[in-house]
């Protein structure tokens, strides 16, 4: 991977949390469980999914290191002007096309994205459902 999450991570932050994670579908299938705490020192997501991929290194199963790598092959391409509020990570900050990562039940996208500040006892999502076709 070029530039990862794990390598633009904040470093020296002296602050620990612990959150609740729950993983669903392929990343549960990778960490091995389904619900747990996790510690980590840091005090955003950005900071999380460092320390999150140095002990589970699934960051190639949900972070897209490319837009195309993010989007689904076969959608309609998005009009000039969108209605409502339209967020997007940067590019090398978005997740695989079907995976997401969710703060307290919101996309991160709908929030700060990878630099949303976590609490002590806030949950993180790692979802990445099985698809199944016909």
């Amino acid at each position: 991977m070029s530039e990862s999450v794990v390598e633009t991570a904040a470093h020296g932050d002296e602050t620990v949390r612990t959150i609740e994670v729950v993983c669903t579908g392929h990343v549960r299938d990778a960490v091995g469980k389904g619900r747990f705490e996790f510690a980590f020192e840091g005090e955003t997501l950005r900071g999380f999914l460092a320390a999150f991929f140095e002990e589970y290194p699934i960051e190639e199963l949900l972070i897209a290191e490319t837009e195309a790598e993010s989007t689904a092959h076969g959608w309609a391409p998005a009009p000039e002007t969108l209605p409502g509020t339209w967020r997007k990570n940067p590019e090398g900050e978005q997740t695989r096309t079907y995976a997401r990562v969710l703060v307290n039940g919101r996309f991160n996208e709908n929030r700060e994205g990878f630099d949303t500040e976590l609490r002590e006892g806030d949950r993180v999502a790692l979802v990445y459902p099985f698809m199944f076709c016909c």
